[in-house]
């Protein structure tokens, strides 16, 4: 049983923003990840935001840059001619994401926000910081073979759950946010998964930049079985 929230459906970009300034508010795209959260209470909303029809979903190409708006399918952008041709890499690693059904309903954005998280999180008779702050990460001295080796600390070693935001680091690309005090900018990808989750949940994203490789990328995945969190996700460009 969810607590009572408030729900609404933003208009445009700018209504979304503006909705979103209320403390303790979610959007709500694809669902995929969200929606599971919030039935297992490790999400409770005050407030809803429906920003699933607002025209964020094109994938255009401008220049020398492709360009790929949130709201776009998974499985929309791993087949679109100019992503397969030019970005094989990001194509690879959106095929790897998830099943066909969850990738028919996934958004990019969606995809790269997902909470970083573990086993461990969805244990609430475990400690773990990114759920609880302050009650330790069981995972350190717990089952933890999925594990971070780089890049991890004392409070926390789990890794992020996207596939597309490793191969997206790879090929450098930017994300395009909206927020209520800066408006519009530009955010290099590595930069954005060091931005503090209020940071990032008080901005819209709107779009992903990718810079044309003109074909010369990859991406490969590996894990004990599909669709499991993988052991490890590597992507490259040159």
């Amino acid at each position: 049983m969810t607590s009572p929230f408030a729900y609404a459906r933003a208009t445009d970009e700018q209504d979304a923003v503006r909705l979103a300034a209320q403390p303790g508010t979610a959007f709500l795209a694809g669902g995929t990840d969200f929606l599971p959260l919030w039935k297992a209470g490790l999400a409770a909303p005050s407030r809803v935001i429906d920003i699933g029809r607002l025209a964020l979903d094109r994938i255009e190409v401008r220049d020398d840059v492709v360009v790929i708006g949130a709201l776009a399918r998974l499985a929309d952008a791993a087949g679109h001619p100019s992503i397969r041709r030019e970005l094989p890499g990001l194509a690879q690693a959106l095929l790897a994401s998830a099943s066909p059904q969850v990738r028919n309903m996934a958004t990019i954005g969606g995809n790269l926000l997902q909470r970083t998280r573990c086993p461990y999180f969805y244990d609430t008779a475990a400690g773990c910081n990114k759920r609880d702050p302050g009650s330790g990460c069981s995972a350190i001295g717990g089952v933890n073979r999925g594990h971070a080796i780089l890049g991890a600390s004392d409070a926390c070693i789990a890794t992020h759950p996207s596939d597309m935001a490793v191969a997206m680091t790879a090929l450098e690309a930017h994300i395009e946010l909206l927020g209520p005090d800066q408006g519009a900018r530009r955010v290099a990808i590595a930069r954005t998964r060091a931005m503090t989750s209020a940071a990032r949940r008080a901005s819209s994203t709107t779009h992903l930049v990718n810079s044309r490789s003109s074909g010369k990328s990859g991406s490969n995945r590996l894990s004990k079985r599909r669709p499991t969190s993988p052991l490890m996700a590597m992507a490259a460009s040159g």
